[in-house]
């Protein structure tokens, strides 16, 4: 009878043996959640309010960096989109959410 039950499971001492129980594997995945939340979706969920923040501020008149890395003066905002002065008589249509950074009033003209 022994060719298809092993001698292990009958043993207390191998069964004690096999490792944590179900208990130390709800633990463990407790644990790799908790870390996830800390280290990956409270920071990217933090970035993307002050993200939506800056972008729910722009007005004209504002010096903005986008994507890009061009820097440019709002002129216009299209719904959605953003008219962006680069120098004078050179203008191109951006999306708002595609704004880096807003910089101080007056850099543009120190550049």
């Amino acid at each position: 009878m022994s060719l298809f039950i092993s001698a292990a499971h009958a043993d207390p001492v191998a069964a004690a043996a096999q490792g944590p129980g179900m208990m130390g594997n709800l633990i463990m995945i407790a644990v790799f959640i908790a870390i996830f939340y800390f280290l990956i979706w409270r920071p990217q969920s933090k970035r993307a309010k002050e993200h939506r923040a800056l972008i729910e501020s722009l007005g004209v008149g504002s010096e903005v960096v986008f994507a890009g890395g061009l820097m440019g003066r709002i002129t216009k905002l299209e719904g959605d989109y953003a008219v962006v002065e680069l120098n004078r008589g050179n203008e191109v249509k951006i999306q708002r959410a595609s704004v880096i950074s807003v910089l101080p009033e007056g850099t543009l003209n120190n550049l």
